[in-house]
C-alpha cells in the first residue's frame, strides 16, 4: 500500500512539474496551449483510473483468496 501511495505522489508531482514547465516554455498560442493541457489532463486521468482499476482487481483477488476455505 505504501508503494502505491509513493508512486501516486511521485506521479502527481511529476505531472504538475511537467505542466508547469510546459506553460513556461511552450511557444504555442493560448488556444493551442489550452487544448494541449486538456489533452494531457485527460491522458493523466486515464492513466490514474487504469492504475486504480488494476489495483482494485489485485485487491479483489487477494480478498477472494483469503475468503476461500483452507484445505
Amino acid at each position: 500500500m505504501m508503494g502505491v501511495m509513493k508512486f501516486m505522489q511521485g506521479f502527481l508531482l511529476g505531472a504538475l512539474l511537467g505542466a508547469s514547465l510546459a506553460l513556461l516554455l511552450t511557444p504555442a498560442s493560448g488556444e493551442q496551449l489550452r487544448q494541449q493541457m486538456q489533452d494531457e489532463t485527460r491522458r493523466i486521468q486515464s492513466e490514474v483510473a487504469k492504475a486504480a482499476n488494476d489495483r482494485r482487481h489485485d485487491l479483489e483477488q487477494q480478498l477472494s483468496a483469503l475468503r476461500a476455505p483452507q484445505k
